[in-house]
C-alpha cells in the first residue's frame, strides 16, 4: 500500500477533509484514491440532515408528552438563560403549522447546545434534551 502526500493532497481537495482523515480513508482502503473518496462521502451526513434527523426527533418527542396531556408551556434555554418561553398552545399551534421552521428551530436548538424543557402542570419538568440522548445510547 502506497499512500503518498500527492495521494493525501487529492483526497483533502476533493473531500474537504483533514489531512488525518483523509490518510485514514486512505489506509482502510489501501492506498485507493477513488475508493477513498467514496467512504468519506458514505460516511458524510450533512448540516442540514443533522438537523433535520435532531429536529423531527425533537417534534415528536415534544408532540408525544403533549398529546399526554397536562403540559403548561414549552422553554429553550442556552447556558441557563431562556431563550424563548412558548404557551403550550402556541407551540402545538407554532409546530403545526410550521413545522418544516420548527423542525429548523429545535434542530439548531439542539446543535447550539440549547435545552428545551417542558413544564407540566404538576411542576414537573422534562428534559427532551436528555430524552434524545438517552435514546441515541
Amino acid at each position: 500500500m502506497d499512500i503518498t502526500l500527492e495521494k493525501i493532497d487529492t483526497v483533502v481537495a476533493r473531500t474537504n477533509v483533514s489531512y488525518e482523515e483523509a490518510k485514514k480513508a486512505l489506509e482502510e482502503n489501501d492506498g485507493d484514491v477513488i475508493e477513498a473518496i467514496i467512504s468519506i462521502e458514505k460516511s458524510r451526513t450533512t448540516w442540514s440532515d443533522n438537523i433535520s434527523e435532531k429536529g423531527e426527533e425533537m417534534i415528536n418527542k415534544v408532540k408525544e408528552i403533549l398529546r399526554k396531556g397536562n403540559v403548561t408551556k414549552v422553554t429553550v434555554k442556552k447556558d441557563g438563560d431562556v431563550i424563548m418561553n412558548l404557551p403550550v398552545t402556541a407551540a402545538a399551534i407554532g409546530s403545526i403549522m410550521a413545522a418544516p421552521v420548527a423542525l429548523l428551530g429545535l434542530g439548531s436548538a439542539i446543535l447550539t447546545n440549547c435545552t428545551i424543557e417542558i413544564l407540566k402542570e404538576d411542576g414537573e419538568i422534562i428534559n427532551i434534551n436528555n430524552l434524545i440522548t438517552k435514546k441515541e445510547e
